[in-house]
């Protein structure tokens, strides 16, 4: 299992361990944030326990039978996501599946081009407990497409940049200590030796600050930062 803060959170369940690290390490190389689970119930519990935007469920799991998860999920998280991975070719299990509340079906074996299209598709659509789009006055970041824009003029960012602004977007208004930044962003343990956090800030201010009015990304001395649209505040 893999803990992260990160990014639209996904949890794989498959125990396969081969293809679960390959389809998490696909999802990550694309920027999302992927634990994993083996079991039907572990997976059932950390799907109850935490918050997704997607679940990914393989249907043939020990302990717990991939249907049963499902019937779980929906009863108690309807608006989740649920795409089922299932080597059960037969029309009825995918039948089977739907009726009990996937919104997708995929058949192993799979290209992940496709599973990662499957993806992107689910997240567009709604319900979701989070906003797919975070906006700040005339920034805006979209998490699905994974794309910046400010006064409508697409921004550039590295991954770690990304990551960075989107946790600044989600605590809009809300002063964040380098601590936690260093937690969510990089998911480790703060080094105060380390000024990668300022680094990074002054990274991003470059980016979706300069050249526009008002500045968005404040230090909060003694603190930490701030994404606010307060022209007030000192850069």
């Amino acid at each position: 299992m893999r803990e992260s803060g990160v990014g639209m959170r996904i949890l794989v369940v498959e125990d396969d361990a081969p293809l679960a690290t390959f389809v998490r390490k696909g999802l990550e190389a694309e920027h999302y944030a992927v634990d994993t689970a083996s079991d039907g119930e572990l997976a059932r519990c950390m799907a109850l326990e935490s918050d997704y935007d997607l679940l990914i469920l393989d249907l043939n799991l020990p302990k717990v039978d991939g249907i049963d998860v499902l019937r779980t999920i929906r009863v108690k998280k309807p608006g989740l996501p649920v795409l089922v991975l299932t080597a059960r070719g037969r029309i009825e299990d995918r039948v089977l599946s739907l009726d009990t509340g996937a919104d997708d079906c995929v058949i192993k074996p799979f290209s992940f081009t496709e599973l990662s299209a499957r993806v992107r598709a689910l997240l567009r659509r709604g319900p979701r407990t989070i906003d797919t789009v975070l906006q700040v006055a005339d920034l805006e970041l979209d998490r699905v497409e994974r794309k910046v824009k400010r006064s409508g003029k697409n921004i550039d960012l590295t991954s770690k940049e990304f990551a960075l602004l989107e946790y600044l977007l989600r605590n809009a208004g809300r002063r964040v200590t380098r601590n936690m930044i260093i937690e969510h962003v990089w998911n480790l343990s703060f080094d105060t030796s380390t000024n990668i956090v300022d680094v990074y800030v002054n990274y991003l201010r470059r980016k979706v600050d300069d050249g526009f009015t008002p500045r968005l990304i404040h230090t909060v001395r003694g603190v930490g930062y701030e994404l606010a649209c307060r022209p007030e505040y000192p850069a």
